[in-house]
């Protein structure tokens, strides 16, 4: 890909600085004759008055920028982590991201995820509850809210469940519990944090999956398999090989992608001993640093080159 004889974009892209998918990515812009700046979560503020909406980025961790961004003043807006904070500040940044995506007091800028995507894609229970609805095979899963009805459920699914939050994702604070009286302890845990508790059917063999990653039309697979432990992620010890994908398949993952609302996105099946693979989860902001490792093309680059389209859909 070369972004020569194209208009120079100006992206924006929130989140972290550092680290290697950002700099990835800024390698990738600059390959592709593109500006992309890049802003913390923590840095996003707004200015309201009669007629008038501002929506900036200022701070001391801005070098070069010390008066501040306008947020309007970019092509296109690419979402990344957004970090743990209190309920208020997580809720003012969506709002933000709310307000660049729903056109508010500007010119429309796509947003690559938008913020409704990303509510609905770090919920599992909206996700999944989604999936099940299209049709799409899932493991059996139940959201509860109290020790008794988790204990209930850990019982009607075998005894042999994998119990996770409800939001988050790469695999933390995931655990596979098979002992009545580990489940007790943990779900009195959760229901004293006053935690929804996830509580789903452990499917064998464990520890291997297919990740689809959806960039935009484009879909990559990459197996993943960990003969340590029953999880897949790559931060858990598992190890990244590539892999084909029919078209039937990766028709699927553009179709749970466009159903959630999202441009660029991670969808998992896990392996199942007993039947076809089972659609496990769908990520909406996935690195792919493990799957850059078994694949060819530049995937910031695809990433940058979806931004692109994005911003052609907008002008044209």
């Amino acid at each position: 890909m070369n972004g020569a004889g194209l208009n120079r974009h100006r992206f924006l892209m929130i989140g972290p600085s550092a680290g290697w998918h950002a700099e990835e990515l800024r390698a990738a812009a600059r390959r592709m004759n593109c500006r992309l700046q890049i802003v913390p979560y923590e840095a996003l503020a707004a200015s309201v008055a009669t007629g008038k909406l501002r929506l900036n980025a200022s701070g001391s961790g801005l070098p070069g920028c010390e008066d501040g961004i306008r947020l309007q003043d970019h092509d296109a807006i690419l979402t990344r982590t957004m970090p743990m904070a209190s309920l208020d500040r997580l809720t003012f940044r969506l709002a933000i991201l709310h307000a660049l995506s729903d056109r508010i007091g500007d010119q429309p800028i796509p947003v690559v995820n938008p913020p409704r995507a990303l509510e609905l894609a770090i919920d599992k229970f909206a996700t999944l509850a989604r999936l099940a609805a299209a049709g799409y095979p899932i493991p059996e899963t139940r959201f509860v809210q109290s020790r008794s009805a988790a204990m209930a459920a850990f019982d009607d699914l075998g005894g042999d469940c994998v119990v996770k939050p409800v939001l988050g994702g790469e695999g933390r604070g995931v655990m596979r519990i098979r002992d009545p009286q580990l489940a007790w302890t943990c779900f009195s845990t959760l229901d004293k944090l006053e935690s929804v508790l996830q509580v789903q059917r452990f499917i064998p063999p464990g520890g291997r999956d297919t990740r689809l990653l959806v960039i935009g039309h484009r879909v990559f697979a990459v197996r993943r398999e960990n003969d340590e432990g029953f999880r897949s992620n790559v931060s858990a010890g598992a190890v990244c090989r590539a892999a084909s994908v029919s078209e039937t398949m990766a028709e699927s993952g553009r179709r749970i992608a466009a159903m959630l609302g999202l441009v660029y996105a991670s969808v998992d099946l896990i392996d199942n001993d007993n039947g076809p693979p089972l659609f496990l989860e769908v990520n909406a902001i996935p690195g792919w640093k493990g799957a850059q490792s078994v694949i060819e093309p530049s995937l910031a680059e695809c990433i940058v080159e979806t931004l692109q389209r994005q911003t052609s859909l907008i002008q044209a």
